[in-house]
């Protein structure tokens, strides 16, 4: 279902609320990865060149009590902002209240302000979390339209999205456009052959995506720890691998029931320790020794997977190859970054989480079709379930 996105609206002059995601990493208050900002600020900037104030909202962190507050407030994502738009961006450190509200009136057309954490308001009954109708509504007050641009937090019932969507006309801005056109397509109507790209750690983390991708996709490659799971089901020996004992029947009813349209490594890199500076030997997923752990798939695996790819017109991956980060175990992830690199007449995603922080980490941010900025929206996004984020937009 096509959705109405900013373009489709006269800006000039209103009040735009905007959701966006700056949920970023920080440590000692400074942002340690602004990818998050980069994202959102073709919406900010196309609603100021059209005449719109600009009112921006965004959750960071987890704010549970108010000792929180002070290692959380997004003082300096407005200066991030202000920064990268060249422009001032006032920084209210309020969620609510006169404040606030005469900040927003004070605003000319053109003007950027960013409202404090909407979590600040999870400290006395969780407010933001559990979607309160009363400030879903208050927050709706404050403006003629809503733009939803934090896929991020689709997955989520939360008041600064659906809640103010509940309230207000809402659109998607550009960065929500192009998560429902590349994840949304990927599950919808995805151009064929199809190939999916799972890792990580547990295989109960990827249940659903596992499940509804072998019935979309041609070739489901798995790795990282999870395909230690799946060598348990088939009777292999794993030593001290990953292993979720209560996902073998699972692993094992996938197996038989999707034959050879999953694959798996077939070779892998086993250590004694979790370090760096372990001494690291390559073996044949058949022969992993007793006494030591897989930490990443071997060479063998890489070229497996790189063949598996050839001739794949959508290729989704999402979840690490080994423990990259450690740099001993992590070739098999840039190897399959590489492979999903070159291929340059396929539409390449990436569905968030650690694949994501790989890929940009590596250098191949800009090699991929579509890198999601949303780890667990994309995730639900690809079990094939309605985001409440995405649900609230208007329809064409």
């Amino acid at each position: 279902m096509a959705k109405k996105i900013v373009t489709d609206l006269e800006l000039k002059g209103k009040t735009v609320l905007v959701r966006a995601d700056f949920n970023v990493p920080m440590k000692d208050g400074e942002i340690t990865d602004d990818n998050r900002i980069v994202q959102a600020l073709p919406t900010i900037k196309y609603i100021v060149e059209q005449g719109g104030k600009v009112v921006l909202f965004s959750h960071l962190g987890k704010v549970k009590e108010e000792s929180d507050k002070a290692a959380l407030t997004l003082k300096p994502v407005a200066n991030a902002l202000t920064e990268q738009l060249g422009k001032e961006v006032t920084f209210v450190p309020e969620t609510r209240g006169e404040t606030l509200e005469q900040a927003v009136k004070d605003l000319n057309e053109g003007d950027v302000l960013l409202v404090e954490n909407t979590r600040f308001e999870d400290v006395e009954g969780k407010k933001e979390s559990k979607n309160d109708p009363e400030l879903g509504k208050y927050w709706a007050s404050l403006g003629d339209v809503f733009v939803n641009d934090a896929f991020g937090t689709a997955h989520r019932e939360h008041a600064s999205n659906v809640g103010i969507a509940s309230n207000l006309e809402t659109v998607a801005g550009f960065l929500m456009e192009k998560e429902i056109k590349y994840i949304g397509g990927v599950v919808e109507n995805p151009d064929k052959p199809v190939v999916a790209i799972l890792g990580g750690a547990k295989v109960s983390d990827k249940i659903g995506v596992i499940t509804n991708l072998l019935k979309i996709a041609d070739k489901v490659l798995i790795g990282g720890g999870m395909s230690y799971t799946f060598f348990k089901a088939q009777g292999k020996e794993i030593g001290l691998s990953l292993l979720e004992q209560d996902k073998v029947d699972f692993a094992k009813e996938l197996l038989d029931r999707a034959g050879d349209q999953i694959v798996l490594p077939v070779d892998c890199k086993v250590a004694k320790e979790f370090s760096n500076d372990a001494e690291i030997t390559e073996v044949s997923v058949d022969d992993i020794p007793a006494d030591q752990e897989a930490m990443d798939i071997g060479p063998k695996s890489v070229e497996l997977f790189k063949e598996q790819l050839q001739g794949a017109h959508t290729v989704v991956w999402n979840g690490p190859m080994g423990v990259f980060e450690l740099s001993n175990f992590a070739k098999g992830t840039i190897g399959v970054c590489e492979a999903i690199a070159e291929l340059k007449d396929a539409n390449t995603i990436i569905g968030g989480g650690d694949s994501a922080a790989a890929a940009i980490s590596l250098g191949y941010g800009d090699d991929f079709s579509h890198i999601s900025t949303g780890g667990g929206a994309s995730l639900e996004y690809l079990e094939g379930k309605e985001l409440p984020g995405v649900v609230a937009i208007a329809n064409k």
